[in-house]
């Protein structure tokens, strides 16, 4: 409570952290900023967040997500002093769910691109004429086997494993 009743205090800077304020028992709220009338202003500290909604994969996200991060020095100015740590509050709590829920769906596209890329390459893979050539003469049921057993081989020597190795760093998240 190192601040409560400051009504100099204009501007914080913190981190981005769940439970970063604690509930107070005696008083029954979360009052580190109750009574600091003048404080308009919040600053994030670390670069986490800014590193992270940069590499979002849709531009409409990372609009968003600095839309929500600015939305505290909008409303804050007009929050009672009496409700200033419970409005930081919820609004870490919902930038916080924001970012992961965005996390969750930029790992849901990579994770759809990482298999369209995979079958893609076994496609490609597929496509490359036979060496050997078709099989003239052969049953069948033989021909069928070796059509399932070249498709089996193909799959794995496609090369998508060393591919997706070596992209994949650059399209997840920190």
């Amino acid at each position: 409570n190192a601040f409560c009743g400051c009504d100099r205090l204009q501007r914080i800077a913190t981190p981005l952290k769940i439970d970063l304020f604690p509930f107070d028992p005696e008083w029954h709220e979360y009052n580190q900023f109750k009574g600091c009338d003048q404080l308009t202003t919040v600053d994030l500290l670390g670069g986490a967040h800014n590193k992270t909604i940069t590499l979002l994969h849709m531009e409409s996200w990372r609009t968003e997500m600095i839309e929500e991060i600015n939305r505290i020095n909008q409303f804050l100015p007009n929050t009672p002093a009496h409700e200033k740590t419970a409005a930081i509050i919820q609004w870490m709590d919902s930038v916080i769910d924001k970012i992961d829920h965005y996390k969750a769906e930029h790992h849901r596209y990579v994770k759809e691109a990482i298999t369209l890329l995979e079958l893609a390459l076994w496609k490609a893979k597929l496509d490359d004429k036979d060496e050997n050539g078709a099989a003239a003469g052969r049953s069948k049921k033989k021909a069928k086997l070796d059509s399932e057993s070249v498709r089996k081989e193909k799959r794995i020597t496609c090369g998508a494993d060393t591919v997706i190795r070596n992209i994949l760093p650059f399209l997840q998240l920190e």
